[in-house]
């Protein structure tokens, strides 16, 4: 990856002329994990890996990852990096990225680690070598590193290894490395969690976290527990598509419904995450899009503090009792508020339409309900249309269609010639007829201008 950051470099990139530093290195170490958050972070697409490894983005350093699964080096010539970086011989900051719970290497057997990357001492043979430990590692880096990173549910919390009754006495990276720790340049771990993560959450805290570095950005803000604020600041609840059903007190009884999932076990009301307003990879999918329920994979006390799954929370059993009290009343009102909006003003009776013969005119109950809402909804406001007694055009001062007709002005074409027909009137004959009203004035001309004028000729 060095490799690339020079080729990069060479053929005069922006990246080489923007801020004091041309690259970080990165070293992804993995502990207790899947490997899910490789796989996630790879799936990033704003920004992507791509960006981040060739500093495509304005002002960002190029990013030499040290990752076991994509470097090109092995064995001690990727070893190499981790020794040169615990010495202090690299040519520019580092930072850790660790993606998996931190295992209690005191608890092996004969000596050999939970997790290990690499052997040392480099170049020698294997019999005088020995294993070591990824948290062995953290314990060389951490001191010098410009940050420390844990990236996914089991860095930042403990995840699934962690859980009751594990036997490697698994931890998180803020518990393996203390309260007090900070990095070189004052941070504690940062922190993004998830089981797995959103890839673009990390890509993005990365990459905001190299413009601090290259003086070309602010501090990203963090909250108490070292998670992106602008990320998971606010809980599934908030933003998720099925939340205006639990407002309405409208709630999914098996898989597959559309309504809000909490009885069926849904935590996201408590559980603070961004899946479903960012998507799972490109914008797309996420929990609660795709039907499943919340499970709190974001959370410190995931798994066993939301288990069992798939099982109606706790509190819920209040909350939604009270959702479905006040839903009883809120989606009759509006229902019939959808109903009144979904007509044009010249809908007076049935819809005009062959797709509306099923709706039928308004009941009595829906006209009075209509009456009292227009006045509260126009109260101390100025209705649309033109109030105006008189207009003046080149012929002359006119009554506005709404004054000289009123309510009658907007009515259907059906209706106006069945009210022409019985004033007596007929409709002026033209390409429009229906739209041209009736064929007598109820006030000429004349008689307009007098009034206005105050009878001068």
């Amino acid at each position: 990856m060095g490799e690339l950051a020079d080729r990069i470099h060479a053929t005069g990139g922006r990246s080489a002329t923007q801020g004091p530093l041309s690259k970080v290195y990165a070293f992804w170490l993995s502990g207790m994990s899947c490997d899910g958050c490789t796989i996630s972070a790879l799936g990033a697409t704003e920004p992507s890996v791509e960006e981040l490894l060739t500093g495509s983005m304005p002002g960002l350093p190029i990013l030499v990852l040290h990752h076991y699964a994509t470097a090109v080096e092995s064995g001690d010539h990727f070893t190499h990096d981790f020794v040169r970086a615990e010495r202090g011989e690299l040519d520019a900051p580092y930072v850790i990225i660790y993606e998996g719970s931190v295992a209690d290497e005191h608890l092996t057997i004969d000596g050999e680690p939970w997790s290990a990357e690499g052997a040392l001492p480099l170049w020698e043979p294997g019999e005088r070598r020995r294993r070591i430990a990824t948290a062995e590692w953290v314990r060389r880096l951490a001191p010098g590193a410009a940050a420390v990173i844990a990236i996914g549910t089991c860095a930042t919390w403990g995840g699934i290894p962690a859980a009751y009754g594990n036997a490697t006495g698994a931890m998180s990276m803020m518990d393996f490395l203390g309260r007090e720790y900070r990095s070189a340049y004052g941070l504690p771990v940062i922190n993004v969690p998830g089981c797995a993560p959103v890839g673009d959450n990390f890509t993005e805290t990365v990459a905001l976290l190299l413009l601090f570095l290259n003086r070309q950005g602010p501090l990203p803000e963090f909250d108490e527990l070292g998670r992106p604020a602008w990320l998971l600041g606010e809980t599934v609840h908030r933003h998720c598509p099925r939340a205006g059903w639990y407002e309405e007190g409208t709630f999914a009884k098996e898989y597959g419904e559309k309504e809000c999932l909490v009885d069926v076990g849904c935590w996201g009301p408590v559980v603070d995450c961004n899946i479903v307003e960012r998507g799972a990879v490109g914008h797309m999918g996420g929990c609660m899009v795709a039907g499943g329920v919340c499970i709190g994979c974001t959370m410190p006390g995931f798994p066993d503090r939301f288990t069992p799954f798939y099982k109606r929370p706790p509190g819920s059993r209040f909350s939604t009792a009270l959702a479905k009290l006040v839903g009883t009343w809120t989606r009759p009102l509006r229902r019939l508020t959808e109903s009144e909006r979904n007509r044009e003003i010249r809908w007076h009776d049935q819809v005009p339409s062959g797709w509306g013969l099923a709706v039928g005119k308004p009941t009595l109950a829906h006209r009075v309900a209509e009456y009292f809402y227009d006045r509260i909804q126009y109260f101390a406001s100025e209705r649309p249309g033109r109030d105006a007694p008189f207009e003046k055009y080149r012929s002359g001062w006119v009554t506005p269609a709404e004054r000289a007709y009123g309510g009658e002005y907007q009515v259907l074409p059906a209706e106006r010639k069945a009210l022409a027909e019985r004033r007596g009137t007929a409709q002026r004959r033209g390409l429009c007829p229906q739209s041209d009203g009736f064929d007598v004035a109820l006030e000429s001309p004349d008689d307009t201008r007098a009034r206005h004028t105050g009878g001068a000729a």
